[in-house]
């Protein structure tokens, strides 16, 4: 088996607010989108794949930090677990609440677009993350090109296995469209570029839960010895695999990188059992898909170009290919030297 080869990735120090977003009841005085609104009479609900992973605590901040920034009446809410029948469920109890803007992070695209249509036609403004191409939604933000950052991944991945060797790619579901198109482009990135590197099995899933990815992990590595490579997708992907990683003493064996926050990562970055990580700041998004409901609240348009005033999301850029699916410039890598830089 080969031995990792040395690199250094970059990274840009992001901000960061500090506190934690409670839980409230948007009652009486949320109401439908009719035209122009002042912030004060806006009430915004961001939903979550599930409130209990860290990625999404994370996000909250940024929830929070757009609450206190604007006046906006601004939470969010999320299931215990990431099934999409309760991410609907949650949904169908907002509309008859009607807050001005629902933002959602969709477990499954497919699984929400009646209720998410259910939403508009109530007249309830529609902004989803991590969902190009949903349908029912006014507006999709993506941090980044999904297929330039799987891409990417997969580009350092190949100069850690020294370009050749077998790997397996994780997702937190297959349902999980943002994953699946990191792994998709990775995988047509490591065929035209890295041919001597072999994808042993088909997208493995995990369902974002960090013991399932360890055991899966676990028996990645008893059914594949040389096995020289893992890609995570989901927020718990990579920590679960490193585990299994650690545990087998592979640390220095086999490569191991993919999204994750530093928070969760810095163990495993610090032995060696993570390699590197990619990410955008969950709380940095939540605030850009919330400043988007506001500017529609507001009768304004989002267009190429468009400020939303979050770092990361100046300049938003319209994905080819769609009307109504927007990009800003968010992502970011780091070894285990540039992921002790932030707090989250």
């Amino acid at each position: 088996m080969n031995r990792k080869h040395a690199f250094r990735g970059t990274a840009l120090l992001m901000g960061a607010s500090l506190a934690l977003v409670g839980c409230s009841s948007v009652g009486d005085v949320g109401k439908a989108s009719s035209g122009e609104q002042s912030a004060e009479d806006m009430v915004m609900v961001t939903v979550v794949k599930a409130q209990t992973i860290p990625w999404f605590q994370r996000m909250a901040v940024g929830v929070e930090a757009f609450a206190e920034r604007t006046g906006v009446d601004a939470r969010q809410e999320g299931a215990d677990d990431v099934s999409p029948e309760k991410q609907v469920q949650i949904i169908q109890d907002l509309i008859a609440q009607q807050p001005t803007a629902i933002t959602v992070v969709p477990n499954s695209p497919e699984a929400l677009g009646a209720v998410l249509k259910q939403a508009r036609d109530q007249g309830i403004i529609v902004v989803s993350h991590e969902a190009s191409g949903i349908e029912n939604v006014d507006i999709d933000i993506e941090a980044f090109d999904n297929a330039s950052y799987g891409s990417e991944i997969m580009d350092n991945l190949g100069e850690c296995m020294g370009g050749t060797g077998e790997y397996v790619q994780f997702v937190g579901g297959l349902t999980a469209k943002t994953h699946m198109e990191w792994v998709d482009a990775a995988y047509k990135n490591q065929t035209e570029n890295f041919p001597d590197m072999t994808r042993v099995e088909t997208p493995i899933e995990s369902t974002d839960d960090q013991g399932t990815a360890y055991e899966r992990a676990k028996e990645v590595l008893a059914k594949y010895p040389n096995i020289a490579g893992f890609q995570g997708s989901a927020g718990n992907d990579v920590p679960g695999i490193a585990r299994a990683v650690q545990e087998a003493g592979l640390e220095d064996e086999v490569c191991v990188m993919g999204t994750s926050i530093p928070s969760v990562a810095n163990q495993y970055l610090a032995d060696g059992s993570i390699d590197k990580i990619f990410f955008w700041d969950p709380a940095l998004a939540g605030e850009a898909q919330l400043a988007i409901a506001q500017i529609l609240a507001e009768g304004g348009t989002i267009e190429e170009g468009t400020d939303l005033g979050v770092e990361g999301y100046e300049s938003l850029k319209k994905l080819e290919g769609f009307d109504n699916v927007f990009v800003g410039e968010a992502s970011v890598a780091a070894d285990a030297e540039t992921a002790a830089k932030y707090d989250f």
